[in-house]
């Protein structure tokens, strides 16, 4: 599994437009001196395997042993050689490389010299481990998860550890250097506990491996089912072995077991060449992918003319949006890289290191750069044209945002306003009122100064009155302290025309909506009384489908002007900032129909 750490792809922008390169090289690249010294060394440690077994009579079935043994070693390798050379930033190659050499040290136990013999012995069980090692780590050769960390880690103390104890025992023949005692009761017993645990770590290698290829929620990339599936069929026929040997008995005492052995070889082997293949399709896919990646472009299809091209179906592309320095989706909306060891990201930059999209795939395409680059390159035009099209709805998600903090920021502020004016001059205009009505009494038998306190008095409850509509109009408090329903109750008895009246609300819906309705219904009406020339209204509203419907239709002359200073614009702007839409249909003649839409979910 690769790392989550993104792998920028700089693209460019000349007469070759979105040309990829790799930028620059890697620390660990190999020179070619060094590749040909490992190659040498490769060739040595297989011919060395041969004169080992040829020289100890002990060894039976020499050729075929042999050629097993060098089976392994070299396509570990070579395989290794090749995977190190093309992608020197990543460990895999180094790993299968290391495992290929440790199993050629392992046939040391061949050798009639107590030290090599010693050595061998030792790292008997080593290359079925390091094996477990490379399977779990592909692609890069990095453990990234606990349970593969746990596994190798658990597999290595259990056949490295228990493998030298058995050696101090005593338990692997005369020429061991470090045999300390003689117990083969007690060898036996570690040898068991041995086997069954490297047994263990291998099937639960198959687990994970299981749940990389068809775990829920994955989607795994068609190409590497064959390898992945060559990894697990590795793994069980090592598990079968260690089995066999531990129930039934060793292959020289068991032609059936050595036949196990000898097709467990052969299938580890196998390993490294379905590697070799997978990078040979990847390097034959580029140009299919490209007429593929050309064709759905075309058509507008960018994120699947990707998914084919690169047969991963997870892929998804993230566009820059320098605006807001963020990355958006095609609709406009923020997202965030993500962060999971099996997901890889790849930069798309333009010459001059702008930005312009992150593709997100599964993190195994990292293998495939060939690939990768090819695809990316020709798909430059098409996610430029897509990230201007992020950008644009970008823009819009914000200014959207921004309308609707703007009126929620009016409308907290008009609540403001109407409780100073409820709590401050209607106060003190009633107070002013009764004051006045005391002087009216004191003034009893002086006509004239009682008329005046009078006429005051009328003037000042006149004041109040049209403070309250003031108030009123700035915000509707009935609203927040009644409900939607019993406020346009009062708004129809107030109307200057009669308003026939419909609320279907099962419950109290959030102050937003219910103060936008209100002034719908609100500014409607005023605009139905003052240019409508109508005999009647009604109003309809119902809460369905999570929305909040408002309707108005009068019988006046129609025509209403919504540009013009109905007011019937800003309604749109407030309901439009919820979320909702504001129709009006409005013919010459045929009365004034007003339909709003509020989103309440």
């Amino acid at each position: 599994m690769a790392s989550a750490e993104p792998s920028r792809q700089a693209i460019g922008a000349s007469r070759t437009p979105w040309r990829p390169f790799r930028g620059n090289a890697s620390p660990w690249a190999p020179n070619p001196a060094m590749l040909a010294a490992i190659a040498f060394a490769a060739i040595a440690a297989a011919a060395a395997t041969l004169a080992l077994g040829l020289a100890n009579d002990e060894v039976d079935h020499v050729a075929i042993r042999v050629f097993l043994n060098d089976w392994i070693t070299l396509n570990y390798i070579g395989a290794g050689l090749i995977a190190w050379w093309r992608r020197p930033e990543s460990r895999f190659g180094l790993l299968m490389i290391g495992a290929g050499f440790v199993n050629f040290l392992a046939t040391l136990d061949w050798a009639t010299a107590d030290v090599p013999f010693t050595i061998g012995i030792a790292l008997d069980l080593v290359p079925p481990l390091l094996f477990l090692h490379v399977f779990l780590a592909y692609p890069d050769g990095r453990l990234v998860g606990r349970p593969e960390r746990a596994i190798v880690a658990g597999a290595y103390v259990t056949g490295v550890g228990l493998g030298l104890v058995r050696m101090v025992l005593g338990g692997v023949g005369p020429r061991n250097l470090i045999q300390v005692v003689s117990e083969p009761g007690a060898v036996e017993v570690v040898r068991k506990v041995e086997l069954i645990g490297v047994s263990a770590f291998c099937l639960a290698g198959i687990g994970v491996l299981v749940a990389r290829r068809w775990g829920p929620g994955r989607a795994p990339r068609r190409p590497l089912g064959p390898l992945v599936d060559s990894f697990a069929l590795g793994l069980a026929m090592l598990a079968a072995l260690f089995l066999s040997i531990l129930f039934v008995g060793s292959p020289g005492d068991v032609p059936a077991i050595e036949a196990v052995r000898r097709a467990t070889f052969f299938v580890v082997g196998l390993a490294p060449i379905a590697f070799l293949i997978g990078l040979l399709r990847s390097r034959l896919a580029v140009g299919p992918a490209i007429v593929s990646l050309g064709a759905k472009a075309a058509r507008g299809n960018v994120i699947d003319a990707l998914r084919t091209a690169l047969r991963d179906p997870s892929l998804e592309i993230a566009y820059w949006v320098a605006e807001y320095d963020r990355y958006a989706d095609l609709d406009g909306r923020a997202i965030e890289l993500p962060t999971r060891a099996d997901r890889a990201t790849t930069l798309i930059d333009r010459d001059d290191g702008s930005h312009v999209a992150v593709l997100v795939h599964d993190a195994s395409l990292r293998d495939e750069q060939e690939l990768l680059d090819a695809v990316t390159a020709a798909a430059g035009f098409a996610l430029e044209n897509a990230r201007l099209h992020a950008e644009l709805r970008a823009r819009l998600q914000e200014l959207k945002g921004s309308r609707a903090r703007v009126i929620e920021a009016a409308q907290t502020e008009r609540q403001r306003l109407e409780r100073d004016l409820h709590d401050g001059a209607q106060q003190r205009l009633v107070a002013l009122s009764l004051e006045l009505g005391l002087l009216e009494q004191r003034f009893e038998r002086e006509p004239d100064a009682k008329a005046a306190l009078d006429q005051t008095r009328r003037e000042v409850t006149e004041s109040l009155r049209e403070l309250r509509e003031l108030a009123h109009g700035i915000h509707p408090a009935v609203v927040t302290g009644h409900g939607l329903a019993v406020a346009l109750k009062t708004l129809a008895a107030r109307a200057q025309i009669p308003v026939r009246l419909t609320v279907d609300l099962d419950e109290r819906l959030p102050e937003r909506q219910e103060v936008a309705a209100y002034y719908v219904v609100s500014e409607s009406l005023t605009n139905v009384a003052k240019h409508a020339c109508a005999s009647s209204a009604a109003v309809a509203v119902r809460h369905a489908d999570k929305r909040l419907v408002v309707e108005i239709v009068d019988d006046g002359i129609g025509g209403a002007d919504t540009h013009g200073g109905s007011g019937l614009r800003g309604l749109a702007d407030r309901v439009e900032a919820l979320g909702g839409r504001l129709r009006i249909w409005s013919p010459a003649g045929g009365g004034t129909r007003v339909e709003a839409e509020i989103p309440c979910a």
